[in-house]
Parts: C-alpha cells; structure tokens; sequence
C-alpha cells in the first residue's frame, strides 16, 4: 500500500507571521535578537529542515524584526531554493571558508545590544565562539521566547495533528485485532511501525511494546521477550505526519484479566477522564497533574503514577506545556498535550492510557478516537 506523502510547509503568511511574532516576543523579553541554528526552531520559523554542519548556519532575527541568515557560501543556492519566497523577506549572508561567521553575526547585530538569545540546542562550538565573538552582550536561552510562540496551535497546527491522531489511532487499532500471543515484543514493535507508515506517517519513531513485567516500565525498550497468556501489555505509539506528532498509549490484557488488573484499570480510566474533563483555559497546568492523580492516590497506587501527567506535543513529541506539579502556567487556547497517567507495579505489571487532547475555548478536545476500554487480546 503506498500512502502519498503529506504536504508539510505552510503558506508563505505563515512564516512571515511566526518571524514578526517571534521578533515581538523577544522584545517584550528584554532580548535584542534571536540566534537560531538548524533545529525545530529554525525549521518552525523559516519551514525547511537546514542541515546542521560543522559551518555556521543562523538565522539573526533582531528584535525590531530585522532577519538575516547566515550561511556557507556553498550551502545558499540550497536555502534559496528551500525559502521559495521568503528568501525576499531575509538578508541572506554567505561567507566564504576564510572567513570567521562569528563575527559575520557580530556585524549583523551592531552595536548597543545587551542581550542576545541563543537556540537551545546549539552546538556547544558555536556557543563558545559566539560568546567571545559578541562579548560583553549578554547569552541567555532563545528557549522561553521560542516556546511562547510554539506551544498554542493555529487551527492549521491543530488540524495536521487530528491527521497524525487519527494515524495512529487507525494503527493502533490494527495491531489490537491481531494475535499478539506467542510473537515477542520486538516483533509486534516492528509490526507497529510498518502500520503508522501505512496509516500516513513519514516518520514511525517509537512503537513500545512492553508485556507482563515489563509493562511496569514506563519507556520499555521492546526486546525478546515473548509475549504470553496473563501478560498486561502498554502499546505506545508515534510518529510524525507533515511535520507534526503523534503519540497514543493503550493497555491490552492477553486472555482474561484478573479481577485485580480491571480493578486497577478502571481506577486508571477513571484518571485519565477526570484530567480530559478538567481542560479548560485559565487553569494551571499543575491542576491537571493533581486532578489526574487524585483517584490514582485514593485507591491507593499514588506511589506508583511515577511520571508527569503529560507533555506538550507540536513538531517535537515533547514540548510546551508540561502538564506536571510546579507548573503554575494556565492553559491557553490551543495548548496541544498528553494525557496520560500510569499505574507500575514493579515485578507484575503496568497500565497507561494516553491521549492527546488541544484546550479550546469550550474545553479540552481530545484527538485520539481509539477504544481505552480494556480489550482482551489473544
């Protein structure tokens, strides 16, 4: 089955609107420019993935929106054609192998600036340089600019992650009409990935499969261990679709559950429905973490909800907001997360159920449409 590729850039208004925002945001923060090497950021920002090398690649975007990009000479005919038309709207700024890119950038921002933001994922190389090149100003992270723009979701965003959702949705209810007994997790893994390909998905970049034991460990890497009668079994899934992610977690019970597993199992349903029902915007992502662990802890599993509660999902599979105690930050409209408690019994076994859901004005929507009743698997 061949499955035809989704378009993953935007239109051109889309990029020139995330630059102008991104250079506001980084005004209002006291920064007087954003230095953005190859990484989601840029790839958010300008809408191609520009290879990260050992020559400088940034894009200097200032505060009073000025953008430059700076590049190898040799990589500029590739950036060019990347940008399409947006490469009008930059001062695109080869340098040749015997010059110092550093102080390219340097130039660039001119004088009287006291703080620069640096991408949170650049080289450790470039970091160095650039602070002796720009000093005495001032290095902090670009990271908190970035995620102030990146965590709420235009209903575009919104739309290409219902796609990515409903993939892996449609691959997670393949694998859960097969026979899973008797085939090790490694293989049902493998199996999984061929799915979210087939389902839509460019990229298939986890498929945890963890039974019996296992499935008390929360990033269970599958292995050799095959898959038996009495196993509980955590399915984790996702991957990427034009640009953005998705990610679902469904438990399975191999043969008839015992009374114990359901029982912890309808605590955890119970959890999960009770965080979902709870988004709305306002309110703090930490009361969505204690909301979730408030049945978990009466019925007595509080030490064993062992992680957070979610984690935002966009064009990174972890990213703003984290939906975690200590995170005071209220909701906004078009906040993308999981939900997604845990219930881990060490040595016996494990239950997680994970959706990923988008605050809206009216509430929390949740895009993962697959069953989370307890199904029984063969």
């Amino acid at each position: 089955m061949t499955v035809a590729a989704a378009p993953t850039r935007f239109g051109l208004d889309v990029y020139r609107g995330r630059l102008r925002r991104a250079a506001a945001e980084a005004a209002t923060r006291d920064v007087g420019a954003l230095l953005i090497t190859p990484s989601i950021d840029y790839t958010y920002l300008l809408g191609y993935a520009a290879p990260g090398f050992e020559r400088l690649t940034c894009l200097v975007l200032s505060a009073d929106g000025r953008a430059s990009l700076v590049v190898p000479h040799l990589e500029e005919p590739l950036a060019r054609h990347e940008l399409g038309e947006l490469a009008n709207d930059l001062a695109i700024v080869p340098w040749d192998e015997t010059e110092d890119p550093f102080w390219v950038v340097r130039d660039l921002l001119g004088a009287g600036l006291m703080r620069v933001a640096i991408q949170d994922q650049m080289w450790a190389r470039f970091v160095l340089r650039l602070r002796a090149a720009l000093d005495p100003i001032e290095l902090v992270e670009a990271g908190p600019t970035l995620a102030a723009l990146r965590r709420s979701k235009s209903a575009e965003e919104v739309d290409r992650l219902r796609a990515a959702a409903g993939a892996a949705d449609q691959a997670m209810n393949r694998i859960r009409a097969t026979r899973l007994s008797g085939r090790t997790e490694r293989h049902v893994s493998l199996e999984i990935r061929d799915l979210l390909l087939a389902a839509g998905h460019e990229s298939a970049d986890f498929a945890i499969v963890a039974s019996g034991p296992n499935s008390a460990s929360p990033h269970h890497d599958p292995g050799d261990r095959v898959i038996e009668v009495g196993d509980a079994l955590v399915l984790d899934i996702g991957g990427f679709r034009a640009g953005y992610g998705s990610d679902t977690t469904r438990t399975v019970f191999v043969g008839d559950p015992p009374s114990e597993f359901s029982e912890l199992y309808a605590v955890l349903r119970e959890a999960q429905a009770a965080a979902c029902a709870a988004i709305r915007p306002g309110v703090g992502a930490q009361e969505i973490d204690r909301v979730s662990r408030g049945p978990i802890a009466a019925a007595g599993f509080g030490d064993s909800f062992i992680h957070r509660t979610g984690h935002g999902i966009g064009m990174e599979t972890h990213e703003e907001p984290y939906i975690v105690e200590g995170n005071a930050d209220p909701l906004l409209p078009g906040d993308a997360f999981s939900i997604e408690p845990g219930i881990y019994l060490t040595g016996r076994w494990g239950a997680r159920i994970e959706d990923i859901v988008v605050c809206t004005d009216g509430g929390g929507e949740i895009l993962n449409q697959s069953s989370r009743e307890l199904l029984v698997v063969e």
